[in-house]
């Protein structure tokens, strides 16, 4: 891939990060994930590829726009685009941290087609990389990840999503003595955390959507941590829908690589509300200021982009 199309993904979070950000708070997931779907698909028009969505708000009859299957671009390098407009929409509602907008972009074919179910997930940063199995115990995995990172358990933090599923999963991690970050919602922002380092965020742990596990993966790809995930269907029609999008295998532990394949990735995501490492969009008058990271995985290079952003006439942004 073109390595100027980099920070032409940069314009397409922070385009769906302002447009939806103006309703941080005010109630209504639903209308702000449209307008965030409304931004990422109008800039996604003016790059330079041959996209095709694989991971995205929908299929074509429930989604009007990104469903997957959907082309976008002006032509060009021939990728594979995985999209949440909006991770966090209940985020957004509440006005709480964590909400951000994000893609992920790769060769055609090297994105998992994760299909919308569960699915278990573990990940780690690039000191405990090749040390996890989704295959043991809560306990080993916490001792292998102590032990590459030369310290303690109970020196370990872990985010978890706050669901009644996961109680088996934070009465252990207690039990070993590790910290414990509960969240409502949105696991791809702290996939994005624990690859940082100086984050505090050691290990994600738990079962959350497929879709987010893919964006994760390719998160952690270009930070050079480690991921493992599993299907987690609930029902006849989500094997079929597996089996349709290529699953062959329903009980298949995909690795980091078998997410997210071969060696070039490109990942993007804008903060709309405040998280660990990126400050959430600030609006002033007549513009407003976004933060991004933006990762390559064929460089290994991961910028941090604060933009202020001129609204008006000349549409002006400035780089900071």
């Amino acid at each position: 891939m073109d390595r100027i199309l980099t920070l032409e993904f940069v314009r397409v979070t922070e385009a769906a990060a302002i447009k939806c950000g103006r309703l941080v708070g005010r109630g209504d997931k639903i209308g702000a994930d449209q307008l965030a779907v409304d931004g990422m698909r109008s800039e996604f028009e003016k790059v330079h590829i041959d996209g095709e969505v694989v991971i995205g708000e929908g299929e074509m009859d429930e989604a009007p726009m990104l469903y997957i299957g959907e082309k976008v671009g002006l032509g060009g390098d021939s990728v594979d685009i995985a999209v949440d407009p909006l991770e966090g929409t209940n985020l957004v509602a509440k006005g709480q941290n964590g909400a951000i907008a994000v893609l992920a972009i790769a060769p055609r074919g090297c994105l998992l087609h994760a299909p919308d179910m569960y699915m278990e997930k573990i990940a780690v940063g690039p000191r405990a990389a090749g040390r996890i199995d989704i295959n043991a115990p809560v306990k080993e995995n916490l001792r292998r990840v102590a032990e590459a990172m030369e310290r303690s358990v109970d020196d370990l933090s872990v985010v978890i999503l706050d669901r009644e599923r996961h109680a088996d999963i934070i009465r252990d991690c207690r039990e070993a003595g590790a910290r414990i970050r509960l969240i409502t919602d949105g696991d791809v922002t702290p996939a994005i955390e624990v690859g940082i380092e100086g984050s505090g965020v050691h290990m994600l742990i738990g079962t959350g959507g497929a879709p987010e596990g893919v964006l994760a993966a390719a998160a952690l790809k270009c930070l050079g941590g480690d991921m493992q995930g599993r299907l987690v269907p609930h029902s006849d029609e989500e094997v079929r829908r597996a089996k349709e999008m290529g699953v062959a295998d329903i009980h298949q532990v995909f690795t980091i690589d078998d997410l997210v394949k071969g060696d070039d990735c490109i990942f993007s995501a804008t903060a709309i509300t405040p998280g660990n490492t990126l400050r959430g969009i600030q609006y002033f008058g007549g513009g407003a200021r976004t933060q991004t990271v933006v990762m390559r995985y064929k460089t290994g290079t991961v910028r941090f982009v604060d933009t202020i952003h001129k609204f008006g006439n000349r549409g002006m942004s400035i780089k900071l």
